[in-house]
């Protein structure tokens, strides 16, 4: 009896179809992972730049409510903060705020400054309102300071 040494396997035409139906998926694979990626860098950018905007929140309400003295020079755009013990500025620029050794690097569209409920334009201050930019989403923070009695005898 004679025996049939036949190895199965595939045609050439299979295998060709095969490796076109996998670089369709591979295809697929990279351009999703490519559309994700663009995502999570969108989310990680919204995320520092709230970080530090609630960073710069943060230190202007501790200054606010630490310090009894605050004044505003126009010329030189610097809030500073004053009592008997100590001082602290913060450099109101157009495209970042700069307080001591820390930079918030957020670009203000917009400040305005409260005296006992009036806007002002320098002198001394109980209240800021500052409006960020497009790229912060148009953000508004207001922060101000509980005065004593102190403040209201003029």
């Amino acid at each position: 009896m004679k025996q049939r040494n036949k190895i199965e396997g595939f045609t050439l035409s299979e295998l060709i179809v095969v490796l076109i139906l996998t670089s369709i998926v591979v295809g697929l694979a990279f351009s999703v992972l490519k559309l994700v990626q663009r995502h999570m860098y969108g989310i990680q950018y919204n995320l520092n730049q709230s970080t530090t905007l609630n960073r710069l929140e943060t230190a202007l309400w501790v200054d606010f409510n630490r310090y009894p003295n605050i004044d505003y020079n126009t010329n030189d755009s610097i809030l500073e903060f004053s009592s008997k013990i100590g001082k602290t500025a913060y450099k109101l620029g157009k495209t970042q705020i700069v307080k001591d050794t820390d930079t918030f690097n957020i670009e203000l569209q917009n400040k305005s400054l409260f005296y006992k409920g009036k806007t002002i334009e320098k002198g001394k201050v109980d209240a800021i309102k500052l409006e960020t930019s497009k790229s912060f989403q148009n953000q508004r923070l207001f922060i101000y300071k509980r005065n004593d009695a102190s403040a209201f005898m003029d």
